[in-house]
């Protein structure tokens, strides 16, 4: 079970991170450094969540209802701690925009949903030779 999910992880993290990066360097060209940190920021925040939860599956897997709650809660806790330090940076910092680190924070999540959205128009509407 563990390749498949690293598959995963790598496929969406590599494109978050390569998006990020890329649009960040054209928000620097713009002159708009803060929004370029923000984004960045929150991209990685987002990568290091969406690993925090394939890597957190197995701990759930063959454990008491009781224990598979706990280990639950604690790591979407955790998490959530996790995702709120780079939206302190950005509240407390000038360097950083807050606006983009949200846009940051939800990258993982608009790879994933236009992936799939591509994957199944591509289905609907076959290439035509």
């Amino acid at each position: 079970m563990k390749a498949p999910v690293r598959e995963l992880q790598k496929k969406y993290g590599s494109i978050t991170m390569a998006m990020a990066i890329v649009v960040g360097l054209f928000l620097i060209a713009g002159g708009y450094k803060p929004m370029a940190k923000g984004l960045v920021l929150g991209s990685l925040f987002s990568v290091i969540n969406f690993v925090l939860i394939g890597e957190t599956l197995p701990a759930r897997l063959g454990k008491s209802r009781r224990k598979t709650f706990l280990v639950s809660l604690g790591s979407i806790l955790f998490r959530y701690a996790l995702m709120a330090l780079p939206l302190i940076a950005a509240i407390k910092m000038e360097q950083v925009e807050l606006t983009t680190t949200i846009v940051g924070l939800f990258m993982v999540q608009a790879v994933i949903l236009a992936d799939h959205v591509l994957v199944g128009f591509r289905k609907k509407h076959p290439k035509q030779v």
